[in-house]
């Protein structure tokens, strides 16, 4: 085993970076590869493959927006659910049609593929550009289809700062809890793409951020997939996971 993955026992997967938003704190910036996404049969044999020589604990799909693609999701967590993988989560802003009944059916489609845990991104950010009626609609729906869903929101500063937009995303998440539809820790706005360039004023120009979300290289306990297939300097399109794998060597 390769000593820079032994702690390795989760997987994630940027399926796309396609976005039904355009929210000013997006760490991706542009989104300018939109048309591009991960092949569902490609990532789920993946999936097959590394379980059977690490214990993997989770994963998760996310993006851009996943749900661009529901079949593509759905073919992973399908794979996740057969090989024993107990946390299966996505995290979606719920908003990738307006189409009432394919948003209750892709609803259903998760459940089927075994995802039992839906992350919503709902917070001031995200509802600047994304209609709220429907994802309301979509959190019904995934509700009524048995599967575990709760909001996960943007924080700018922290989660107790009273900026105005913490303000608006105390607000939303007070009409969720009226529903019954109860809120994670969600995650503090990194200083990078969009919000690098939008929300500058609320970062300290002299301090050094450190990616909370990024490994270790020298102890990869996930694999993130891009939607071009890449991971850890390999590609799953060109060679087999496990020769990726084997072959990497930590970069400082």
């Amino acid at each position: 085993m390769n000593i820079y993955t032994r702690n390795l026992d989760r997987i994630e997967f940027v399926v796309t970076m396609g976005c039904t938003g355009r929210c000013k704190h997006c760490s991706e910036g542009s989104h300018a590869f939109a048309g591009e996404h991960i092949d569902g049969e490609t990532a789920a044999k993946t999936v097959t493959e590394v379980c059977r020589h690490y214990d993997i604990k989770s994963l998760m799909t996310f993006g851009g927006e996943p749900l661009l693609f529901p079949e593509t999701v759905c073919m992973i967590h399908n794979a996740a659910a057969k090989a024993g993988i107990k946390q299966r989560e996505i995290i979606t802003n719920g908003f990738f049609s307006r189409d009432r009944r394919r948003i209750s059916e892709v609803a259903k489609m998760l459940s089927e593929s075994g995802v039992n845990r839906v992350m919503l991104s709902v917070d001031a950010f995200h509802q600047e550009t994304i209609p709220l009626e429907l994802v309301e609609y979509f959190a019904e729906c995934v509700r009524e289809n048995g599967v575990f869903i709760e909001l996960h929101p943007a924080w700018l500063v922290s989660a107790d700062d009273d900026n105005p937009y913490n303000i608006k995303t105390r607000e939303l998440i007070g009409a969720f809890a009226a529903n019954g539809f109860s809120a994670d820790s969600g995650n503090v706005i990194f200083p990078q793409g969009n919000a690098a360039i939008n929300l500058s004023e609320y970062f300290d120009g002299d301090e050094e951020y450190i990616n909370p979300y990024e490994d270790d290289p020298s102890d990869i306990r996930s694999l993130c997939f891009d939607p071009d297939g890449s991971v850890l300097g390999g590609n799953i399109y060109s060679s087999d996971i496990m020769d990726i794998i084997e072959a990497y060597t930590a970069v400082k």
